[in-house]
């Protein structure tokens, strides 16, 4: 990818009295066909190349973006940024990433790229496979649409010390939503992947017959009384459970002291055994990049060792307020300084199938969707709306609805045991999780 437009920005930048900049391109092209009952419903085409820029003025900064790359419109972008930096307050740890952290050398290929794109004929001839592939398992009533989507994209940055960087990648999609019953006894259900090759993506048939197989089950669901029981979250949702986890050891939360695990540094937070990774430059990988927004290398780690929280995720700025380095985990949009966000992040498998583990608990839920979830950032206090299969010895006995889960993470990270059945299907993966008793609160 052609960087001369983010070097011509970060020169400016300096000549409009900017002591540092940094400058980023975002590129994408997208397309997506969605259809109903064997209906075209809708395409969406959209092309996008978009430049933000982050300027310091002494310990001050201003970050500005926009859509028009021609030279006038770049000089007046400069011209905003620098004079919104010297308006802006103070910030003492605002800055570019240091010298020693960059990433250096050649972008290595991750195989985030595939070259093949897609026609709108292809993604509607997909979207209708998908959905006729539903449709034709006995119990489904009717669609509520199959969809196909493809996009590319890119990202560039320069920096006025030095750094300079690209990387690229695909997503191909394919989904299936499914109506099963009638009247107020009407279920909806469904399945949906996405990956960063064509050839990878499972076929219409997996999809649709997956979506409806969903959507039938969840047919007569009964309400439980509320109790304490034994709860396992299926693997395509317990990534729901480390959501949390990542917000409470981002660096801004814990130097702000709104994160329940701002004391546990080095200290047990899962059982013995856990593992919590990250592996940012795993092959094909829907988090996987070579460096982060700020241009910090990024590396493999454990956040979780043997139950032990290791590291916190650190962009530059809250690195230095907590007097530490930063991690590479830096994320940013174009309009706005970086966050943090982690780099496909796994939970990692237990040695028992989802099957040994509800036959050992013998009586429970089986949580197969999520919703609402409600969060104390201060004292790890969490409830979520909940659905699926309440199970009994070991067997999924009936569909359940209209419930909620709840307890305290600190609690709840102690005692979760992870099944054997990790599968890789996106940037957050984790197996199915058991916690041995949890309140619900049903009828």
């Amino acid at each position: 990818m052609n960087t001369e437009l983010l070097h011509d920005v970060v020169a400016a930048a300096l000549r409009a009295g900017a002591d540092a900049a940094e400058a980023v391109t975002a590129e994408r092209k997208s397309l997506s066909v969605s259809v109903r009952e064997g209906r075209l419903e809708d395409v969406e085409n959209e092309e996008s190349r978009d430049l933000g820029l982050r300027v310091f003025v002494g310990r001050s900064q201003a970050v500005v973006s926009g859509s028009d790359l021609s030279a006038e419109a770049r000089g007046r972008l400069v011209e905003r940024a620098v004079a919104m930096a010297r308006l802006a307050p103070e910030d003492i740890y605002a800055g570019l990433a240091p010298q020693d952290r960059l990433f250096r050398g050649k972008v290595p290929d991750l195989a985030q790229y595939d070259p093949e794109a897609r026609t709108a004929a292809d993604l509607e001839a997909a979207a209708h496979a998908v959905e006729q592939a539903a449709l034709e398992n006995p119990g489904v009533s009717k669609s509520d649409g199959g969809a196909a989507g493809w996009s590319s994209g890119g990202w560039s940055m320069v920096t006025s010390d030095g750094f300079e960087g690209s990387h690229q990648a695909s997503i191909f999609s394919l989904s299936a939503t499914m109506i099963a019953g009638e009247g107020a006894g009407m279920e909806r259900g469904g399945e949906g992947r996405a990956t960063r090759w064509l050839a990878d993506l499972p076929t219409a048939a997996e999809i649709g017959t997956t979506a409806a197989e969903r959507t039938v089950a969840r047919l007569n669901p009964r309400r439980l009384d509320s109790r304490t029981a034994p709860v396992i979250f299926e693997n395509r949702i317990a990534t729901s459970l480390l959501g949390p986890l990542v917000g409470a050891i981002a660096g801004g939360a814990v130097a702000r002291g709104v994160s329940f695990l701002k004391d546990k540094l080095g200290q047990p937070v899962f059982a013995p055994g856990v593992r919590i990774t990250e592996d940012p430059h795993r092959l094909k990988g829907l988090g996987s990049v070579p460096f982060d927004d700020e241009g910090v290398a990024t590396v493999e780690r454990a956040l979780i060792d043997d139950g032990v929280l290791t590291t916190w995720l650190l962009n530059v700025a809250s690195a230095r307020q907590l007097g530490l380095e930063t991690t590479g985990h830096a994320s940013r949009g174009l309009a706005g300084a970086p966050g943090v966000a982690t780099h496909n992040l796994t939970f990692q498998p237990g040695p028992e199938t989802p099957d040994a583990l509800r036959r050992a608990v013998g009586d429970g839920l089986w949580v197969t969707s999520m919703f609402g979830p409600s969060l104390n950032a201060n004292t790890g206090d969490w409830s979520v709306g909940v659905s699926g299969f309440w199970f009994e010895k070991g067997e999924l006995a009936y569909p359940v609805n209209e419930i909620t889960v709840a307890g305290n993470l600190l609690d709840i990270y102690q005692r979760i045991v992870p099944a054997s059945d990790l599968e890789i299907r996106g940037s957050s993966n984790a197996p199915s999780l058991l916690v041995d008793g949890l309140a619900i609160a049903g009828a």
